[in-house]
């Protein structure tokens, strides 16, 4: 299971013949692997990565602080839910630290998200604080570098 998931990791678009042949295992034993670990939703999707900052999408990110009071019984779970319907938020996270969660959102501008927060998060019942940190340039993301460059090591010859 976990060399399939590691295949997948590093290549969403490896089908399940490729995963059998690296792994020198029947291609049917390989998808029903697979199909079972979707059942079990251990496998969500498979997601291409893009540099979007190649592509002219015009959408700001955001990182977002957020300080929560748990709620009786629910902890911080009943928040998290409400926070996670919001179309903006693409991913929330419990942390340890400095903040309680932290959203990533996205947006067509700064104005946007700024506007996100202060009439539709901030006002969640239990949302005490935010803090807003928008992304300037991504240098790698998911364990890909973005702009790798080549180094050319070759030595300089001069007569």
């Amino acid at each position: 299971m976990n060399a399939i998931l590691e295949i997948l990791a590093k290549n969403a678009t490896a089908t399940a013949e490729q995963i059998a042949a690296i792994l020198n295992r029947p291609v049917a034993e390989i998808e029903s692997e697979i199909h079972r670990m979707e059942e079990e939703k251990i496998i969500f999707g498979r997601k291409v990565l893009i540099n979007w900052e190649k592509v002219e999408n015009g959408t700001v990110t955001a990182l977002i602080e957020v300080n929560v009071s748990p709620q009786r019984g629910e902890g911080f779970s009943k928040v998290a839910e409400r926070i996670c319907r919001c179309p903006e938020v693409k991913s929330l996270y419990l942390m340890s630290g400095g903040c309680d969660m932290m959203a990533e959102v996205e947006g067509k501008s700064l104005k946007e998200i700024a506007l996100f927060v202060a009439e539709q998060l901030s006002p969640i019942d239990g949302v005490l604080a935010t803090t807003t940190h928008f992304r300037l340039q991504a240098y790698k993301t998911e364990g890909v570098m973005l702009s790798a460059k080549t180094v050319d090591e070759r030595k300089a010859i001069t007569l």
